[in-house]
């Protein structure tokens, strides 16, 4: 089964080799026809420290690194 890859922002870089990404979707509600916006958090591994809080990274699932971390870094992203 391929791996989940999303994009986000860097909000927290304090943990040592972790930061937190919150990652947001927008989508229309299915009977309002309202555009809605929702986001997730999400702890990633971040093996060299190199990501820095408003930072745009990509993140893709792994195996469990810690209680919290099910994601890591695989490079910055792209705006558009």
């Amino acid at each position: 089964m391929p791996k989940r890859i999303l994009q986000g922002t860097v909000v927290s870089d304090k943990g040592d080799k972790t930061v937190v990404v919150n990652v947001e979707r927008i989508f229309t509600h299915p009977l309002l026809k309202k555009t809605v916006r929702r986001s997730s958090r999400f702890h990633a591994h971040d093996d060299d420290n190199q990501f820095k809080a408003g930072d745009l990274v990509r993140i893709q699932e792994c195996a469990p690194k810690s209680k919290l971390k099910r994601w890591e870094v695989i490079g910055a992203g792209s705006k558009g």
